[in-house]
């Protein structure tokens, strides 16, 4: 499925788009694999694969301790993109998360391909800027794949217009300055950004960055287009006592989480 017609699906439905991430091989490739397809069984519209990178600067410490496990266990592009085959065939739309580097070495244009023969829809490249993406924008546009930037609070608007403007699919409103990790209120900055964003484009906008619960997917789903949850479900995998177990928690936080985009009042 294509992003676009996740989120349209969704705005038919009077509500935001659920987006959910979890680092490929994570607790192993197969066990990413189950836990997403449960996610996706349970509410979540577009899926994050991320793809395992050993500098992650971005991330906070629940994603980086499962990056690190993913990548120990031999995770690299190959299982990330075996990921990617497996949850698409589910129906849901399946997006890379990626930091520029392991695409650039693994060739922009051969991850493009890739990525697109194992039925993904684009990526969200979290470090990459528009202004330095001149080796991924024309191949990733050849290949019809959805390119994701960030918009941050500290963004001007000169440089949201300049980074919707490259972006297709959505656009990922990053709700506060920071690394990733599940926060107890969201960051207050985040319905002022997907205003201002709004003024530049008519692509949908999802936050992410600090959900963690339906309560706080409600709020977020009130003035956003998506919410998008990482973290969290990262979280319910690592607590859980076996990896069976894990994927009912995850399925279970996906079905709150579904509930909250739901019931949120646009």
């Amino acid at each position: 499925m294509k992003t676009s017609t996740a989120f349209a699906k969704a705005h038919a439905e009077g509500r935001a788009a659920l987006v959910g991430y979890l680092p490929a091989g994570y607790p192993s490739v197969d066990g990413g694999i189950q836990a997403l397809t449960a996610m996706v069984e349970a509410g979540v519209d577009v899926v994050e694969v991320g793809l395992p990178y050993s500098d992650p600067l971005m991330d906070g410490p629940v994603i980086q301790d499962a990056v690190d496990a993913a990548l120990r266990g031999g995770t690299r592009t190959p299982e990330v993109l075996r990921t990617v085959e497996a949850v698409a065939s589910t129906g849901a739309a399946v997006l890379v998360m990626s930091y520029w580097n392991p695409i650039d070495r693994y060739g922009a244009e051969r991850f493009a391909c890739d990525l697109q023969s194992a039925g993904g829809s684009g990526a969200i490249t979290p470090d990459l800027i528009p202004d330095d993406a001149q080796e991924w924008l024309p191949v990733a546009r050849a290949r019809e794949l959805d390119t994701v930037f960030l918009v941050a609070p500290s963004s001007t608007d000169e440089r949201i217009a300049l980074t919707t403007r490259e972006c297709r699919g959505f656009v990922y409103a990053a709700s506060t300055m920071g690394v990733t990790g599940t926060r107890g209120q969201v960051g207050n900055a985040a319905a002022g950004l997907v205003t201002r964003t709004r003024a530049t484009t008519d692509l949908p906008i999802a936050v992410g960055l600090g959900v963690s619960s339906g309560d706080q997917a409600a709020e977020v789903a009130s003035f956003a287009d998506g919410v998008i949850v990482g973290s969290a479900f990262v979280r319910r995998l690592m607590d859980a006592d076996d990896a069976a177990s894990g994927v009912r928690a995850a399925a279970s936080l996906a079905a709150e989480l579904a509930d909250g985009v739901r019931r949120a009042t646009p």
